[in-house]
């Protein structure tokens, strides 16, 4: 959900689900110690047994006591709309971002506040910079530093927030930038959703971005909705995204719903490697933005004041990795056995560089 209009996916597998399946209130916590840092070149090192599967976990946060573990997440603190015309400044306040009840809690208020009007990233960053202003106050924290991986499995549980303008995600950034500037090196939408229960709003979305500079970045994504009408905005899902290489799939509750292979994705910066740019590390960020582009482009709507505030609640994040096949991630996928692919938006075909005939 980056500098540019985004769709995130939602995943969960079956091997993970016996005790907290079908978006039911308990929360499931793992007993093994969490590591604070897991490297995204070393061999994983598991917390626990592996699943049948062959997935590790290595990393994870289950939201424990009474404060934001700083060994895992730090906070962005900006208001630089991010990249899509939101209303919100990212603050590192425990008004809008606290944990308790073995919960995260991530809540956007309704604010007049000022800050840093570009990314934290940029050269430019300045944290007394006032010269960026927002309407709303949330959070968006990240893993990057502390937690950056090739490859495995990513999976959240978490109940969204509702109404007009709410845009929660889990997704991820490349850690170094190693193709260029968004989207060249690549984004990966493990889940978003807006307006739920707008009009009926229940749609989640599982997308990737990648491409050329833009005007010519590209993204492909599939949305999906829960069965018998449930909306995630009612009770507590299980999203994750599996990610090897030359292939990413997506998953809600065990319902594999989603996969893209390197025939459709592509970085004009790497076009004599089909696997970039999803071959390097990423990051995990979590955040609740406020309006902005898409959420306004749903039902032409902008931001209903009434419904906030909201709070985006996370029950935990955990991150697995392939014992079968480390290095490139194989080995281990997930399946309901009941997945048919959707191609969801077609793929655009891969641009062809001058010389270069391996045209994917």
């Amino acid at each position: 959900m980056p500098q540019v209009l985004t769709s995130v996916a939602l995943a969960a597998t079956a091997l993970l689900l016996a005790a907290c399946a079908g978006g039911d209130d308990r929360k499931v916590t793992d007993t093994a110690a969490i590591a604070k840092h897991s490297s995204a070149v070393d061999a994983p090192s598991c917390l626990s047994a592996p699943l049948a599967s062959g997935y590790c976990l290595v990393w994870g946060d289950e939201f424990s006591g009474d404060q934001i573990d700083r060994g895992k997440w730090t906070h962005e603190v900006n208001c630089a709309g991010g990249g899509n015309n939101e209303a919100q400044c990212y603050v590192d306040s425990r008004d809008n971002s606290w944990v308790a009840d073995d919960l995260l809690h991530i809540r956007a208020l309704r604010q007049e506040v000022t800050g840093p009007a570009v990314f934290d990233d940029d050269p430019a960053y300045a944290a007394e910079d006032t010269s960026g202003s927002g309407t709303y106050t949330s959070a968006r924290l990240r893993t990057k530093g502390r937690g950056d991986w090739k490859y495995g499995r990513f999976e959240m549980r978490a109940k969204l927030p509702e109404g007009q303008g709410s845009w929660p995600a889990f997704w991820m950034l490349p850690s170094g930038w190693v193709y260029g500037a968004w989207p060249l090196s690549g984004e990966i939408d493990n889940l978003e959703a807006v307006n739920l229960k707008v009009g009926g709003e229940r749609r989640i979305h599982g997308t990737l971005h990648y491409g050329g500079s833009r005007p010519d970045n590209r993204y492909t994504g599939e949305a999906y909705e829960l069965p018998d009408a449930r909306n995630p905005a009612d009770a507590f899902h299980t999203y994750a995204v599996e990610w090897e290489e030359g292939e990413i799939r997506w998953y809600v509750d065990g319902d594999h719903y989603a996969t893209q292979t390197s025939a459709g994705w592509y970085t004009t910066a790497a076009l004599d490697n089909p696997n970039a740019p999803f071959d390097q590390a990423f990051h995990l960020i979590l955040n609740l933005a406020v309006g902005g582009d898409w959420p306004a482009n749903v039902n032409d709507t902008g931001i209903d004041e009434s419904v906030f505030p909201q709070e985006y609640l996370i029950d935990y994040v955990r991150v697995y990795q392939c014992t079968e096949d480390f290095a490139s991630g194989r080995g281990c996928a997930s399946s309901d056995g009941e997945f048919v692919h959707n191609p969801g938006i077609v793929l655009p075909a891969s641009p062809v560089a001058a010389g270069n005939s391996a045209n994917r």
